[in-house]
């Protein structure tokens, strides 16, 4: 008889609970994201790769703004439980309902700023927030 690893086993309903309870929070919120952006037909953010168009949907993490080369910029980072992605808008100080915490959908091509994933003036989507 061999021994199956525990991922390669199917996981009955007792697993499941038993994974879930001692899964952090963090954790489990992870994997609803993940979740969230499989049923939305969206692309991970951890499978994206440089120069590709996207769409993709996760929680903004953070929001701030920060100049870039003298033009107003509001930054978000954007997280769909596999990885961050910075949403970029130029010449933006505010967006109304851009804020932490919000889910939202955001599409265009993905390009790389010193080691991370960066999408600049999406096209995008708020999420209602009853569905949060």
């Amino acid at each position: 008889m061999t021994a199956v690893p525990r991922s390669e086993k199917p996981a009955g309903r007792f697993r499941r609970m038993l994974d879930r309870l001692s899964s952090s929070q963090e954790d489990l919120e992870s994997e609803e994201l993940r979740e969230d952006a499989e049923t939305a037909g969206c692309t991970r953010i951890g499978d994206c790769r440089d120069r590709q168009i996207v769409t993709v949907t996760g929680t903004l993490r953070t929001v701030t703004l920060r100049p870039r080369a003298g033009v107003p910029a509001l930054e978000a980072e954007l997280f769909d439980g596999s990885a961050a992605l910075d949403v970029v808008w130029l010449g933006r100080r505010s967006i109304v309902g851009i804020e932490p915490g919000r889910k939202l959908i955001a599409s265009g091509r993905i390009s790389m700023s010193r080691g991370r994933r960066v999408l600049f003036n999406p096209k995008y989507e708020l999420r209602p927030l009853g569905r949060e």
